[in-house]
């Protein structure tokens, strides 16, 4: 008998959410996008087990030991998509102008969370959250990881930057400024050493420094380097002794070149890429996490809106100007591209306004598609466990009713979702 299942809240009266891993779950997938990059195939059997993949089978198989089969022969399946660069505690706007002054850090956690959620219903089934209140995103990362509340896999980033730079407090009276600068601020190649190893100690799972000046800095110092060579090197090597990766926030050439000089394994924005970047992305084989949503939101407030001050304001206008035009130079001479949007900047649940974005931008949707499951899982060095669908991976599994290989907005409303076996969204029926 055909039961119909619509899925839009916690799922907790799912056939499948309360069912144990152990089940045994098959998806019927009309067209099955397994491995990004290659032929999708037609007419296939996805067999669950346990919260992994155990086996892919050609045809609509049919056993006695299914527990349950969810028919998507209608629908586009593919990996679980990615997003290597959001702010899952807050949203940009001007209502929340002045949140981190009224808003608890206990309801901000609560808030964060329901963020976390909306991101894994909008088809995203890992992020790296790469700046938040560390601690408070450790516990969600952490909560999610244990199954206490639901919510995409989190990678979490330390911060670490320098007195005055991005990653510092800014647009306050001083007394404030005092109150929240934080020990991972630093000056000087030796202390940015010592503030790399602090947040990797208290749970960083990366690094993000801020080698340029930020848009979103309330401060005219502009978007050019900031941050020097010799700190930016040392928060590198600190980190690369305790296993972990860094990740450069940079705008202007000059503090893209540096940071990768300095080993950096990912530019956030790179807004600003220009022929001697591109050189260096490609020998040095970081990724480019191009944010283009962030860009265009930024741009879009600043000329409609008038809580941003001057110094923003036109930050915002000729930065998230430039952002696509400069991203389409660089993927076009081939650097390495990895999915992130900024969501924080942008409204969260509407990831994949990046990948058009990023379309228009002139990226094939299959290259969009890769950078959005199998570089991204590269470059958090996950490739073993997720970003592609084959035997003993994560059941990470989305579907649309539409392919984005022909219409790219079909990421935009994603049908249904799957995270490490369990569903938490779908439109499917259970045969």
């Amino acid at each position: 008998m055909l039961k119909t299942i619509t899925t839009l809240g916690l799922c907790s009266a799912l056939f499948i959410a309360n069912a144990s891993y152990a089940d045994k779950t098959a998806i019927y997938a009309g067209t099955l996008l397994s491995i990004p990059g290659k032929t999708p195939l037609t007419e296939q059997t996805v067999i669950i087990e346990d919260g992994k993949i155990s086996a892919i089978e050609s045809g609509y198989i049919k056993s006695d030991d299914f527990d349950h089969i969810i028919d998507l022969t209608d629908s586009f399946v593919m990996p679980g998509l990615m997003d290597m660069h959001v702010h899952l505690q807050g949203e940009l706007g001007p209502e929340n102008d002045s949140e981190a002054l009224k808003m608890s850090d206990e309801l901000m956690a609560m808030r964060s969370t329901h963020f976390a959620f909306k991101t894994l219903l909008a088809g995203f089934t890992t992020v790296r959250d790469v700046g938040s209140n560390p601690q408070y995103m450790y516990a969600l990362r952490d909560a999610i990881n244990k199954g206490w509340v639901d919510g995409p896999r989190i990678i979490a980033a330390g911060g670490v930057g320098i007195t005055g730079g991005h990653t510092d407090v800014s647009g306050m009276k001083h007394e404030l400024l005092d109150f929240y600068t934080t020990k991972q601020i630093c000056d000087g190649p030796y202390d940015c050493r010592r503030a790399a190893r602090s947040a990797i100690k208290f749970g960083g799972d990366l690094i993000k420094v801020a080698s340029t000046g930020g848009v979103l800095t309330d401060r005219a110092t502009g978007t050019g380097q900031q941050m020097h060579n010799d700190e930016l090197k040392e928060v590198v090597e600190a980190a690369k002794s305790m296993g972990k990766k860094v990740a450069a926030h940079a705008h202007q050439e000059d503090g893209i070149i540096a940071a990768l000089e300095a080993g950096v394994a990912s530019i956030e924005h790179g807004s600003y890429t220009g022929p001697k970047a591109i050189k260096l992305f490609k020998q040095t084989g970081a990724y480019l996490v191009p944010t283009l949503l962030a860009g265009d939101t930024v741009k879009h407030l600043a000329e409609n809106s008038e809580f941003m001050s001057p110094a923003i304001k036109e930050k915002a206008i000729r930065v998230g100007g430039d952002m696509q035009s400069n991203f389409a130079k660089a993927h076009k001479a081939g650097v390495k591209v990895a999915f992130g949007t900024d969501s924080g900047v942008s409204r969260h649940g509407i990831n994949a306004q990046e990948a058009v974005l990023m379309h228009q931008a002139g990226m094939s949707p299959m290259d969009i598609l890769v950078s959005a499951t199998v570089n991204a899982a590269d470059l958090i060095d996950m490739s073993n466990s997720i970003g592609t669908l084959e035997v003993g991976k994560a059941a990470d599994i989305i579907a649309t009713q539409g392919s984005p290989l022909e219409n790219i907005e079909e990421l935009l409303d994603v049908d249904f979702v799957m995270k490490s076996g369990k569903v938490f969204k779908s439109v499917a029926q259970e045969i």
